[in-house]
């Protein structure tokens, strides 16, 4: 089982990166952990191609397939925007968060692939501030996610609410899920804030996760935990759980960077 997350086939050498992405074995199953582009039909490009190749691919939405940019002739927002998406996927075989989940019995398993949309509340920002003091002080700084301006919470009343939905629906299935069996949990955000750390600029984090999800690695037995956003690729551990960010990134970002595979081994776990 391999990882990959923020593709980002938008640019052009990523586009080719995505094109020589090839599984290591027949049978390899592909997790993809958001942000594969911003505009439907590249999407459905990507995850077309990497379900051609690999046994299973399984998705899990970023903030930028969320988008409608100016330049997009879909218009569709909000929840719309991810029912398509969704109905895309099921088009082309690729599974995501509204299918059943599906179990790897293969070398590592068996374990439960959770593929989550969670979004964030904006709880990751400085404990001693508002919601709207943070959002201030990231004006003030320059460092504002474009998600203010692209990701519509359309028809909630906003993203955080749209959050608060998807935790209550994800807790829900995820209560109800066989408890025999460790989970990978793939959600394009960090479930820890602690991951938010590392950031350069840490007005950044307030959109970067929910704190609702600092206890669902134990909570749900992860053997694993995928995710990206942060792109800053790296293996930590928490409460004994390995998390893998799998970001490939921009290409400019990984110029100024350690050498490190574009797809990240999950299971059976790495040595």
């Amino acid at each position: 089982m391999l990882a990959i997350s923020d593709l980002h086939v938008s640019h052009a050498e990523n586009r080719a990166l995505v094109e020589s992405l090839r599984p290591g074995a027949a049978g390899d199953w592909l997790l993809v952990a958001g942000d594969v582009a911003e505009r439907v039909h590249d999407v459905e490009w990507a995850l077309g191609l990497l379900k051609d190749r690999f046994a299973t691919v399984i998705w899990a939405p970023g903030n930028h397939e969320l988008w409608t940019t100016p330049g997009d002739p879909d218009r569709a927002r909000g929840e719309e925007r991810y029912r398509k998406l969704v109905q895309v996927c099921r088009r082309i075989g690729v599974l995501t968060p509204e299918d059943p989940y599906a179990v790897w019995t293969g070398a590592g398993g068996p374990a439960t692939v959770v593929p989550l949309f969670l979004l964030y509340d904006y709880s990751f920002r400085d404990p001693h501030t508002t919601k709207e003091e943070s959002l201030a002080q990231a004006y003030r700084l320059g460092v504002v996610c474009t998600d203010e301006i692209l990701l519509s919470p359309d028809p909630h009343p906003s993203r955080e609410a749209w959050c608060r939905a998807r935790l209550r629906e994800t807790e829900a299935r995820l209560d109800a899920r066989d408890p025999t069996l460790p989970t990978i949990l793939v959600n394009h955000f960090p479930l820890l804030r602690e991951h938010t750390r590392i950031l350069r600029h840490q007005v950044f984090a307030q959109w970067c996760g929910t704190e609702h999800t600092a206890d669902w690695h134990l909570r749900y037995q992860a053997a694993a935990v995928v995710y990206g956003h942060l792109h800053i690729p790296r293996t930590t551990w928490h409460d004994g759980v390995r998390f893998e960010e799998v970001s490939l990134g921009y290409p400019r970002e990984r110029r100024h960077r350690q050498a490190w595979p574009p797809l990240r081994q999950i299971l059976p776990a790495p040595r």
